[in-house]
């Protein structure tokens, strides 16, 4: 059975990733680190959900399939090691393709590999008289039972002169940091994802129209991530229409679209382990009322505000900071306020319009690794960095707001790549102007 396309994988960034941590390691002491994958998952009776690996583990090895573990000793000699399922050509008949320790010992770059049926037997003698054991303990009960069980096996040998590690670090932290800041082969595929699911939002604004329901939208989407490569939509579609785009995370996805309706939708690919994330939003009929053009046109003022907030040196929070403030006086001039753009950002008034922060890391997670402070301090950003810009507003029915705005809701998202002078959005080809999305409506019903 032939090997899957990752066999023709770079695996440069993965061993100079590999390198990186095993070099951060020996920086506080040497040890051993241990990254187990995802488990697969029952969807019910014998069935399993669609497998995806852990992001921690992929990122360090490249490596797919289920029921694998990477170990990585950092001391005078560094040694990488990956346990993985035997080679069977009886379950790939049933299951498809599987390495085997030997070729993807090979493919991958470690220096050894065993199959994970060895684990138990060879763990203790790997966590042997090394002072430091790196895990994600606390991160799955059953994995820590595995560790521990180890642990005790190496300290009931202790009369024989082996001693196990005296302390325990988080390998998830040290690979948070790495994580924040994308090597030139990460940004390439996140690139490539950006411009799938780009393109599916422009179909997707082709395709809807009065009358339909908001499920075969969501279906126009997902034709176009699998048919240009994608694996999987990197997380539950949102396709939300009339009082459904006032839902922030609504996923039902079932409702009939009607004339007059805008459409909410944000959805992204995860292409090669990567996701995007995009969010639009549109009238159904193709044309923008009065109402919804001024308040899509705040949004949109306030997502280029976030965006000149980007740079090098710049904090976590500025990009909201700015958002905030354009959002807050737009509330204020469309009467949907009262009172002084002072006031109302001061006692968060803006709030009941305005819920959620203007974006989050992205990566391999959609809400991607790395903590947003340091030492109590937003962080700083740098470039190589990647997040989400994705300001909104959201008006539900009430009877001090102006009738003709109920249920609109609108959020605008991008992708932003911290650059040298400040940043670039990856997903420029997903139509933002009002101008560009009627006229890819137009064109749609042509």
């Amino acid at each position: 059975m032939n090997a899957p396309l990752e066999s023709v994988l770079d695996i440069t960034p993965f061993r100079a990733r590999r390198a990186r941590l095993l070099a951060r390691m020996r920086a506080e002491g040497g040890g051993i680190a241990i990254l187990p994958t995802a488990p697969e998952r029952i969807r019910n009776r014998d069935a399993h959900y669609l497998y995806r690996h852990d992001s921690y583990f992929y990122y360090l090895t490249g490596f797919r399939e289920p029921e694998a573990v990477a170990v990585l000793i950092a001391g005078d000699e560094d040694r990488s090691v990956l346990f993985c399922r035997a080679k069977d050509e009886e379950r790939e008949i049933w299951d498809g393709y599987r390495y085997g320790p030997e070729a993807a010992q090979a493919a991958f770059g470690f220096d050894e590999a065993y199959t994970v049926g060895d684990l138990e037997r060879r763990l203790p003698e790997l966590l042997a008289d090394r002072p430091v054991l790196w895990s994600g303990l606390g991160y799955d009960s059953e994995w820590d039972g595995r560790i521990m069980a180890a642990l005790n096996a190496v300290r009931a040998n202790s009369r024989t002169g082996v001693v196990p590690p005296h302390s325990v670090r988080d390998i998830r932290a040290e690979l948070d940091e790495m994580r924040l800041v994308k090597d030139a082969f990460e940004l390439d595929t996140m690139r490539r994802a950006a411009a799938i699911s780009a393109r599916a939002h422009r179909r997707a604004m082709a395709a809807a129209c009065p009358g339909r329901f908001e499920y075969e939208v969501e279906a126009e989407l997902l034709h176009t991530f699998r048919a240009a490569g994608s694996q999987a939509p990197a997380y539950t579609s949102i396709v939300a229409s009339g009082p459904n785009a006032c839902v922030l995370h609504y996923v039902e996805n079932d409702r009939r679209m009607a004339d007059g309706d805008l459409l909410l939708i944000d959805a992204g690919c995860e292409l090669d382990g990567y996701a995007s994330d995009i969010t639009r939003s549109f009238p159904v009929n193709g044309r923008f009322s009065g109402p919804q053009r001024d308040v899509y046109e705040l949004v949109l003022a306030a997502q280029a505000a976030a965006k000149a907030a980007i740079r090098p040196g710049a904090h976590w929070n500025e990009p909201h900071e700015a958002a905030v403030k354009v959002l807050a006086q737009g509330m204020l001039d469309l009467k949907l306020l009262a009172g002084s753009l002072d006031g109302v950002l001061e006692n968060g008034d803006y709030r009941r319009f305005y819920m959620h922060r203007t974006g989050h890391w992205l990566g391999m997670d959609v809400h991607d690794a790395g903590e947003y402070k340091q030492g109590g301090e937003w962080r700083s950003l740098a470039p190589g960095m990647v997040l989400t810009v994705e300001p909104g507003c959201y008006i539900r029915p009430a009877d001090d707001v102006p009738q003709d705005f109920w249920n609109i809701g609108v959020r605008i998202e991008d992708d932003a790549v911290v650059t040298a002078d400040g940043c670039e959005f990856i997903t420029e080809d997903a139509p933002r102007s009002v101008a560009d999305i009627e006229a890819v409506m137009r064109e749609g019903r042509a």
